[in-house]
């Protein structure tokens, strides 16, 4: 790795650990990746690897053709490493890419509901969320749909598995997959209470965007 990327694998090490903390993620369950922008190959971290145990050494370095970029290293890219690279070129914008296991927007989609925006933050970062069906981890139907999603949203869910959130740096892909969890478990919390219509001003959200 170069000094640039260097420098955003340890960044991208610290997301890890935050995640797992707030609980996005238990051990091993995701996987995330960075690249240095206009660059045609980036780091994603290594297949089994704990988030919150993250260093230099855990991560793969792979190009958008999805070769890795040093055979001699003994560490095998996550088994989604197709989800990254065919979303890096659907999206050219896009340097990092958070792939977690969030439990409300994972149980919230199982159970038919759309994930709703109350905040400011939630309507701000998150925007808009796509979505996929349940296919196999790594497998090229998952790849494929959650890329074609995220030519039109920067939050994904995937039935049944987890979510994606993307972004032009690591600060942005990550404010945007904490919010996203944090607008699913504010969902969950206003279905408790009997609520099924309360969110974000339509008319707010519309102004937010296009001012």
């Amino acid at each position: 790795m170069n000094d640039q990327l260097l420098e955003l694998v340890d960044e991208l090490s610290r997301v890890g650990a935050d995640a797992v903390q707030r609980g996005l993620a238990l051990a091993s369950g995701g996987n995330l990746s960075v690249r240095v922008p206009g660059a045609d190959e980036f780091a994603i971290t290594g297949a089994g690897t704990f988030l919150d145990r993250l260093t230099v050494d855990t991560y793969a370095v792979v190009d958008l053709e999805g070769r890795t970029t040093d055979p001699s290293s003994s560490v095998r890219p996550s088994s989604e490493w197709k989800l990254h690279q065919r979303t890096y070129r659907a999206r050219p914008d896009v340097n990092c890419i958070i792939h977690l296991h969030p439990q409300y927007a994972v149980l919230l989609d199982a159970l038919g509901h759309r994930v709703r925006f109350f905040t400011l933050d939630h309507a701000f970062y998150v925007k808009s969320i796509g979505r996929t069906d349940f296919y196999p981890n790594g497998s090229d139907e998952l790849a494929d749909t959650a890329a074609l999603e995220a030519g039109n949203h920067n939050c994904i869910i995937m039935g049944h598995h987890g979510s994606s959130a993307i972004g032009p740096d690591i600060e942005m892909a990550y404010r945007r997959a904490v919010n996203m969890e944090q607008a699913a478990e504010a969902t969950y919390r206003a279905l408790l209470l009997g609520d099924t219509e309360s969110e974000f001003p339509p008319e707010q959200w519309e102004k937010l965007h296009h001012d």
